[in-house]
This record gives C-alpha cells, sequence and structure tokens, in this order.
C-alpha cells in the first residue's frame, strides 16, 4: 500500500461513501462527477483494491471499503483539529478586533482615547473599523460581522446584547434653514406632528420608531417623506427641503454643514449612545478590554 494519499483523496473516499452517489457526492465536494470518479479509481489504484462496487443503478461499498471508512474518518478529523489549532495560534499571535459603526462616534476624539488606551493594555491586537449603513442598527452585531460596536438604543432583540453607556444626549430636530420653525429658539414637539419626517429603513424596527418620536405623538402616525440609511443622504434630504429629523446633540455638527441648522426640542426624550456586544462574547478577551477602554475614558470625560 502506498504512503502517498492525500487529505483530499479521502475527503472523496469519505463523501462518496457517505452518499453512495458519485453525482451527489460531486455536488457536495463543488467538483465535476468526472473528476470525482477519476479520483476515486486513482486512489483505488494505489492501494491497490476496489472501495466501490458500481453499476448502472447503485453505489456500494467493498469490504475493503467498508474497512476504510472509520479510518478515513478519524484522519480527516485529526487534520481538521490540527488546522484549527494552526489557526487559533495564528489568531493568538496577531489578535483582531473589528468595531463596527454608522457614524464616527466624534464626541472630543472618544474613538482615538479608547485606542490608545485599548492598545496600550493589548499592543499585540489589530483593530478594524466597520463602517455599516443604518439599515442595520446593530452596526453589524447581529450577523457576527463586528466584535464590538458603536450603536443608539434601542436595539432590536435587546436581550441578545449588552452595552456599556458612551453618551446620553438631548435631542434636536434638524431642519433647513428656510424653514419657519428654524426662526425660534427652542421647538415644542407637538408642533413638529404635521411636519414631514425623515425615517430609517423599516429594518431599523424599534430604533427607527425612536427617532420618529412615536411615545411622543399620542398615537398619531407620522408622515414619513423619505427614508435615509447615512450621513450624507440626511443632510441632501434636508437640504433639499423633504422633512425634517431628530438628531442627538452630539451629531448636529455631522449635518449644519450649510443650509442646515438645528434647534432643542421639548415633549421628547432623551438619546442614548452605546458600545455594545453581544452576551456570549462579553468575556473574549479583546471584547472586553476594548469595553473597559471605553468605561474609562467615558468616566474620565464624565
Amino acid at each position: 500500500m502506498t504512503r502517498d494519499v492525500h487529505g483530499r483523496d479521502l475527503r472523496y473516499f469519505v463523501a462518496v461513501a457517505e452518499e453512495l452517489h458519485f453525482t451527489h457526492a460531486a455536488e457536495r465536494l463543488y467538483v465535476s462527477q468526472p473528476a470525482l470518479s477519476k479520483q476515486i479509481r486513482a486512489l483505488e489504484r494505489q492501494l491497490g483494491v476496489e472501495l466501490f462496487r458500481r453499476d448502472q443503478h447503485s453505489v456500494a461499498l467493498t469490504e475493503a471499503g467498508e474497512a476504510l471508512l472509520p479510518h478515513a474518518r478519524r484522519v480527516l478529523a485529526a487534520w481538521g483539529e490540527g488546522a484549527a489549532a494552526v489557526e487559533a495560534a495564528r489568531a493568538a499571535r496577531r489578535s483582531t478586533l473589528v468595531v463596527g459603526m454608522s457614524t464616527s462616534p466624534g464626541r472630543g476624539g472618544l474613538l482615538p482615547a479608547i485606542r490608545s488606551r485599548f492598545t496600550a493594555a493589548h499592543p499585540e491586537a489589530v483593530i478594524r473599523v466597520r463602517q455599516v449603513n443604518w439599515a442595520d442598527p446593530t452596526a453589524g452585531l447581529v450577523d457576527g460581522a463586528v466584535d464590538v460596536a458603536f450603536v443608539w438604543l434601542p436595539l432590536p432583540d435587546a436581550n441578545r446584547y449588552a452595552w456599556t453607556v458612551v453618551a446620553e444626549e438631548p435631542l434636536l430636530v434638524a431642519l433647513r434653514d428656510a424653514h419657519p420653525l428654524a426662526a425660534r429658539a427652542e421647538v415644542d414637539f407637538t408642533d413638529l406632528l404635521d411636519e414631514p419626517f425623515l425615517a430609517l429603513p423599516p429594518s431599523a424596527g424599534p430604533l427607527r420608531d425612536f427617532w420618529l418620536a412615536l411615545d411622543a405623538r399620542s398615537g398619531r402616525p407620522p408622515r414619513i417623506s423619505a427614508e435615509i440609511a447615512g450621513t450624507e443622504e440626511t443632510y441632501e434630504a434636508l437640504v433639499a427641503g423633504l422633512g425634517v429629523c431628530l438628531v442627538a446633540a452630539g451629531n448636529a455638527p455631522l449635518l449644519t454643514l450649510g443650509g442646515v441648522t438645528t434647534r432643542p426640542v421639548r415633549g421628547v426624550g432623551t438619546s442614548r449612545y452605546v458600545l455594545a456586544w453581544r452576551r456570549e462574547d462579553g468575556e473574549r478577551g479583546l471584547v472586553r478590554g476594548y469595553a473597559e477602554a471605553c468605561r474609562q475614558v467615558v468616566g474620565r470625560g464624565r
């Protein structure tokens, strides 16, 4: 028996042995059926035995195939464990933390301050920032694309997540400079009930409802004039006079770039901006370390 059997040969053999159908096995392996048949014949020549009995209607394992199958499975399982161990070792040498956000946290250099504290404690870690549009209110947490994320409350399926509060800020109304309400020093929310509002996409769920201030409308449905999924879209819609929107005080500088103004609003609550993570990841070293760096920076700021 030759010793030059490759892991690929064993994967092909196990797939055919489990499917007992060359076409189905080929589909499972994402290879062509002729290529799979050729590889199995080559393996049989190397071993000097037939592994399968084939006819026009069926495929069955021979006694030699039955004997080989458990050993082939163990070899593949062991190789899988070895590959996972190598990957874990590589990840330990170059750990990566992916930070999600829809807009830059801003707020007095918050992000670089957190990064500085985090990298001082975890010099081996690499931070990657991922921008996610407002259609996903979790900024990538829901599908595992990010490890931690700067997001607004409320989150959909909130029990899945833990968070630390970064900022709690009053709500302002953003509107174009020419809007009649822009002349006021402060706006009562009742004066906004009939205004057309810019809204997050429906996929934002409870966060869409929050920025429309449904709780302050006494059951009156909002007038939705346009949907927005990012800061630039919001600014352009405001300048064009498509509608108004609520904005956290800390994000006002992102929109008041010319042609748009913000005013305080009476009769609505406050916004909460948080660093969030999936609860099951709370004990991961890098997630815990980044959350702690965030708490230190925010606490020092207060």
